[in-house]
């Protein structure tokens, strides 16, 4: 995966270059998008299975390269980490911290970080509430706010907390939990929704105050 930070002007650019062709049509659009993500995970030997298989113990094997296609949305989600705490219970709404890399599957580029240097110190913070198994959540602060000018959290990045724990480094050994995920337009942010563009993203969730 390239490694490439542009600046805003470049990157939204690049998007409608690769995205938005006045002869092109959503159906044309949504092909190409199912063409990239086939082409990552065949450039990445991802190890696709399915919901069933997962639900045997919800754990995807980092070793195998393996990810489960959530077949109502199109997500596919590789858990690295469990991490250390507890799940988001049913009516428990938190401060949730996030860092993040997006990748661009049509170009094959970083959009977005706040894993560099300058933001490292800096992670993205979202309220998240847990209804009846039902996650919402809106940015507080951060990088994709302030990039994408909105509090709308993509949905895609709410499908890993099901399943991952939230929790605080406290212990010397503690881990935060960490995914990877493909997200398709539909559960992505309000500008790939928008040129149908499918992105990669890599993501820790942290308890937060």
């Amino acid at each position: 995966m390239k490694r490439i930070f542009f600046p805003l002007f470049f990157i939204l650019a690049g998007i409608c270059l690769s995205s938005c062709h006045d002869t092109e049509t959503y159906a044309d659009q949504k092909k190409r998008e199912r063409e990239a993500i086939k082409q990552f995970i065949a450039k990445e030997g991802i190890n696709v299975i399915s919901e069933a298989e997962f639900k045997v113990d919800t754990i995807t094997d980092v070793s195998k390269k393996e990810f489960v296609l959530f077949e109502n949305t199109g997500v596919y989600m590789q858990i690295v980490r469990k991490g250390v705490g507890q799940k988001i219970k049913n009516g428990e709404s938190v401060n949730v911290l996030c860092r993040f890399n997006e990748y661009n599957l049509l170009t094959d580029s970083l959009i977005l970080s706040n894993n560099i240097l300058y933001y490292s110190s800096l992670p993205d913070k979202m309220a998240v509430t847990n209804t009846l198994g039902t996650f919402t959540a809106s940015f507080i602060t951060g990088t994709m706010m302030q990039w994408y000018n909105t509090t709308s959290v993509p949905s895609g990045w709410l499908t890993p907390l099901t399943y991952v724990n939230i929790g605080r480094l406290i212990n010397e050994d503690d881990q935060l939990a960490k995914v990877n995920i493909i997200v398709p337009h539909s559960q992505g942010t309000s500008t790939a929704t928008a040129n149908v563009v499918p992105c990669y993203y890599e993501l820790t969730y942290e308890r937060g105050i």
